[in-house]
């Protein structure tokens, strides 16, 4: 069996089509099911129902493509494990965060890591906990800024530090507001807040029951840009990481009483997975430097 049946037989069981796997593949159709035939012949059993309209996976080859993808996703760990460099003038980062930190700690990390490792091709994506932690899963990552707490089997997770959300209102705009509210002061405060997907939002609506207080939503959005924007320019106020007041002018933390619970925030990882020189950099800024440090 060859690498390249594994790849011919993923292609069919995707398209479901003989054809269009063969076109995907840029192989003549012949020589495709050729393969797979030579397939199922050292296996032993047909992998492929070709009775219908559609060509459907058999039993016996829906177990077969379970193990098949993960051998694929090792050979591709592999693949870039001897490519590695391991002085760290070339290579490749996939991170993933989600949107808070983003907005205040994407910036000034990974502008300290290009800084120090310039060779490092660095691709950052924007995700919600549940997309991330799938993607580290399927190796679509290396490594995600996420929340602590339950993850998924598979998911490694080190703890980073803690999270502080704050009120924040306009400092030209509500430079009356007191410094410090109550939660039931809160209450009247008309707010724009994160939409109901948003870990974030999630957190605060907890917070709300704990308090027994229904808060004034004026707006939800599923943007921090444009939640910041509207806070900097009118009444509303919002909540959102404390850490954001510091990264964007023009706005000003209110304490509340009692005060949001602090959140804890893991680095995140496949359990097993390959550990290139460049997750291990990375790795390291965060630990050794302090993800406090390298937000400002």
């Amino acid at each position: 069996m060859l690498l390249r049946h594994i790849r011919y037989l993923l292609a069919v069981a995707e398209h479901c089509n003989f054809t269009r796997a063969a076109e995907a593949l840029h192989v003549s159709q012949p020589t495709l099911s050729q393969q797979i035939k030579q397939l199922e012949d050292s296996l032993g059993a047909p992998l492929f129902d070709r009775s219908g309209r559609t060509v459907r996976l058999t039993d016996a080859g829906e177990a077969y493509v379970r193990y098949a993808r993960l051998a694929l996703q090792d050979l591709e760990a592999a693949r870039r494990a001897m490519h590695d460099v391991q002085d760290l003038r070339r290579g490749s980062l996939r991170l993933g965060m989600t949107p808070t930190f983003i907005t205040y700690l994407a910036g000034p990390l990974l502008t300290r890591f290009n800084q120090r490792y310039p060779g490092i091709a660095l691709s950052l994506e924007e995700m919600t906990q549940d997309r991330l932690e799938a993607a580290l899963a399927e190796d679509r990552l290396d490594l995600s800024i996420a929340f602590a707490g339950q993850h998924l089997p598979d998911i490694d997770s080190q703890l980073l530090f803690e999270e502080s959300l704050s009120l924040m209102v306009s400092r030209e705009q509500q430079p009356e507001l007191p410094r410090q509210l109550t939660a039931a002061e809160l209450e009247r405060q008309p707010l724009v807040l994160l939409s109901g997907d948003f870990a974030t939002r999630q957190h605060i609506d907890r917070y709300c029951r704990e308090q027994g207080i229904t808060p004034r939503i004026a707006i939800e959005a599923n943007s921090i840009g444009a939640i910041v924007e509207i806070v900097r320019r009118g009444q509303l106020a919002t909540i959102l990481p404390l850490a954001i007041t510091q990264e964007q002018p023009g706005l000003r933390p209110v304490t509340l009483q009692p005060a949001l619970a602090p959140r804890s925030v893991a680095l995140l990882g496949r359990k097993g997975a390959y550990r290139s020189a460049a997750c291990q950099a990375f790795r390291e800024l965060l630990t050794t430097q302090g993800v406090g440090a390298a937000s400002h």
